[in-house]
């Protein structure tokens, strides 16, 4: 499945978008408000947003739950099919939906006075090998179904396509979201049902594999959070949320932390978690 991504930016004090100016009292002309607005999305955060930290934690520990259910569902603890249907596949999904969601959200805050090249394609660039580094694994842990095309790979082209979305009004990219959302629906096709194209998201049969993410629907939760982040900004609400952070206590802190290394989590915890289950099933069937 997937994870988060970019670390939040940082920023400062915004202007609201007003219709009035708190100096003269008088309605702003739209050129103002633009400007206002403008203003109020360029301008740094006064400090980092701990509630995105936050999210992404959450998000990262649903994964390692769900892993977990799922590595005793591998190791015969559990029946058969428990994650593939009903809640526990609900909650997967939602968990992958999420980390797309803050990927978006995240590359907003990095990105929203101008596309920083360096940075971004280095964070693309980590993604993208981590994302090779599940393919090769799997491949060697179930090679007729090894990850060709999970979370961090859809991350990974999101992060390219929200480009594009960057600078678009919200309402425009929440109407784009919903229709990534609903094409792969209605557009379907045997042609797709290779792993070169099933990636895609057009495939009738999709080839067999632990985790699959395709770029239809998957996209759409990027987008949502690109959307989401862009009126955040507009509105005030994340310079809001920036301040609140400078207080957060104990399990605020551990989640953000949790959030701010969700990638390393992601890479690891199964690595742990896993053969640790089978020491114990092992022992426990043992004895």
């Amino acid at each position: 499945m997937l994870l988060g991504t970019v670390p939040a930016a940082a920023a400062g004090p915004t202007i609201p978008a007003c219709t009035r100016d708190p100096a003269r009292d008088r309605v702003l002309e739209p050129s103002q408000r633009r400007e206002a607005v403008a203003i109020a999305q360029n301008d740094p955060l006064p400090g980092r947003i701990v509630a995105v930290d936050i999210g992404r934690g959450v998000a990262i520990i649903g994964m390692v739950i769900f892993h977990f259910v799922f590595d005793l569902e591998f190791l015969g603890i559990l029946p058969r099919g428990t994650t593939l249907s009903g809640p526990w596949a609900i909650f997967a999904r939602t968990v992958a939906g999420s980390f797309l969601f803050f990927a978006g959200v995240s590359l907003v805050l990095a990105h929203r006075s101008g596309i920083k090249w360096r940075s971004f394609l280095r964070r693309s660039a980590v993604i993208a090998l981590a994302a090779l580094a599940v393919s090769v694994g799997t491949f060697a842990f179930a090679p007729n179904a090894f990850v060709y095309f999970g979370i961090l790979h859809a991350i990974t082209v999101a992060r390219f396509a929200g480009l594009a979305f960057l600078r678009l009004p919200s309402g425009i990219t929440a109407a784009v979201a919903g229709l990534v959302f609903v094409l792969p629906h209605y557009v379907q096709s045997a042609a797709f049902d290779t792993r070169w194209l099933a990636w895609i998201g057009f495939s009738l049969n999709r080839p067999l594999a632990l985790d699959f993410e395709p770029v239809f629907p998957w996209l759409a939760p990027c987008l949502l959070g690109i959307a989401a982040t862009r009126v955040a900004l507009r509105k005030g609400v994340l310079h809001r949320l920036a301040r609140r952070g400078r207080s957060a206590g104990p399990l605020a802190r551990a989640l953000g932390w949790a959030g701010r290394n969700s990638l390393v989590i992601y890479l690891l915890h199964q690595l742990l978690m896993l053969p640790l289950l089978w020491g114990i099933v092992s022992l426990a069937r043992a004895s």
